[in-house]
């Protein structure tokens, strides 16, 4: 559908970009669209970085960790008065469900393009978000919070009923979190989840669940702007994970019916509305598919990595419409509005082993080609040359296709997925094409479990090494040409040396 009238000018001329990858070149690309001049952050392992290239200018953060960089607020919000900006947006990851940071930006006079920091907060810890959600009539997972001791958590295990998921009260991207089986196993896997809560988020307090292990794991997403207006842009299933983190997603879903479908978005809305929600966010559900009962699961208050198949089935940009959210526009469309047009897929690709735990590869990326064609679109943060680190997310590129139902949906990823070439360090692209071929995947049936049921001793074929020597020649030869050093070149170089304050992308 339209996106509705022209946006009006926003209130501020610059806005920047908290965040890196893949998330900031799309970020760049929806400012351009508004008129808006993006500002891009970023590390001294990213100063050459497509993100600081396309950006009107980029401001120097630190060193790579991101505890001294893309984590520290104060140089964030010192760069966004540094390079004129009124408005932060912090992507998804990083500071984005932060309330602090949220409220610091404002502090400091600068438009936050996210929900407000009480949301955020309410929100972010997934003890009081359940409370919330029973007191508002949304079905949560059985389970327990306030759990102050392993006895009081024994306790509720037993209650319960085994297997119980162990979950971090704050935080997600499923860290601090362990499914239990039987009670000799719980005060070990209790203890090792609190230990890796605190590391990631600096809180140990621990909720339970109950664990369905074969439940579909289905979000909605949500759009409310500032003037009392709030909806649903209907589900996308993420029940392909491996530890408990999405691969694949999808939308439709291939088990929601339209009856089921109302009954979760209204519960979704539900939810936004219990925080007083504005801006984009995702409100995730697990589904039991024998049953079709529905619970809460937590409510994501940012931009979703998988949002591009939301956009290509309802027509909608939701990184704009964050903007214009954020800069008081009311939403021109209903409800009745909204509806869904064919199927669209996304898979992530990852600099990974699937054969080894699914172990981040690090490394030169030396030869990056992305597929193109009809219905297929690339959101990357790389490129051939590029350096992949150990400090962030080893997320390449989201593939995202769209076509008129799930069968070509289906038969276009898998020919996008063939046209991507990325060499030089291991990736998962053989393996998303495995499960993309999954009968039980075709047939629409792959629950959370599917990665560990059907697929737990997947092994790739081996690439020819005459092609990786091939990608290597082939860099050199393009560095040669276009006079740029290769990417392993001298660091102490004029060419490596990042400014602390590029104009024009720096270049």
């Amino acid at each position: 559908m339209p996106s509705g009238p022209p946006a009006p000018a926003p209130p501020f001329a610059r806005l920047l970009i908290a965040n890196r990858g893949e998330i900031a070149v799309r970020l760049i690309r929806a400012c351009r669209e508004l008129g808006i001049s993006p500002i891009a952050v970023y590390s001294e392992a990213d100063a050459d970085a497509p993100h600081v290239r396309l950006a009107d200018a980029a401001v120097l953060l630190g060193p790579p960790p991101a505890a001294q960089s893309y984590l520290d607020m104060g140089k964030v919000i010192a760069a966004a008065r540094q390079s004129g900006a009124g408005a932060v947006h912090p992507g998804y990851g990083f500071l984005s469900e932060n309330a602090e940071f949220a409220r610091r930006v404002e502090d400091a006079g600068l438009v936050f393009i996210g929900p407000p920091a009480d949301a955020i907060a309410r929100m972010g810890d997934k003890a009081a978000a359940r409370a919330l959600m029973e007191q508002n009539g949304v079905p949560v997972v059985p389970g327990a919070q306030a759990l102050p001791d392993d006895s009081a958590l024994a306790k509720a295990a037993r209650a319960i009923g085994y297997p119980v998921l162990v979950k971090a009260a704050a935080g997600g991207g499923g860290k601090g979190m362990r499914v239990v089986h039987k009670p000799g196993d719980l005060a070990e896997s209790a203890a090792a989840a609190r230990r890796e809560a605190l590391h990631a988020f600096g809180d140990d307090r621990l909720i339970l669940e109950k664990y369905l292990a074969h439940s579909r794991h289905i979000e909605f997403q949500i759009l409310a702007d500032r003037h009392g207006n709030t909806l649903h842009l209907f589900e996308r299933e993420c029940s392909i994970q491996r530890r408990h983190q999405k691969v694949i997603e999808e939308t439709p879903s291939p088990l929601l019916d339209d009856a089921l479908r109302r009954a979760m978005g209204a519960a979704a809305v539900a939810a936004a509305r219990a925080v007083d929600y504005t801006n984009a966010g995702t409100v995730e559900f697990i589904v039991d598919p024998d049953t079709r009962a529905f619970y809460f699961l937590e409510m994501n208050t940012r931009l979703q990595v998988e949002h591009p198949i939301t956009e290509a089935v309802t027509g909608l940009d939701l990184a704009r419409w964050q903007i214009r959210i954020a800069a008081g526009e009311p939403l021109p469309f209903t409800q009745d509005n909204l509806h869904q047009r064919g199927h669209a897929i996304e898979c992530r690709l990852y600099a990974e082993d699937p054969a080894s735990g699914f172990l981040p590869a690090a490394g030169r990326l030396l030869h990056f080609q992305p597929p193109s064609g009809p219905g297929v679109r690339v959101d990357s943060g790389v490129q051939t040359g590029s350096e992949v680190g150990v400090h962030y997310d080893p997320l390449l590129a989201k593939l995202i296709v769209h076509a008129e139902d799930r069968p070509a949906a289906l038969q276009r990823m898998q020919t996008a997925l063939a046209e991507t070439i990325a060499l030089g360090l291991a990736t998962n692209r053989e393996f998303l094409q495995d499960v993309l071929a999954h009968p039980v995947f075709i047939a629409g049936q792959a629950a959370t479990r599917f990665i560990e049921d059907h697929l737990p001793d997947w092994r790739p074929q081996e690439i020819p090494a005459a092609a990786l020597i091939a990608a290597a020649l082939a860099e050199l030869h393009a560095s040669v040409v276009s006079g740029r050093p290769p990417a392993d070149s001298d660091p102490h170089s004029p060419w490596a040396r990042p400014s602390s304050f590029r104009l024009g992308g720096g270049r």
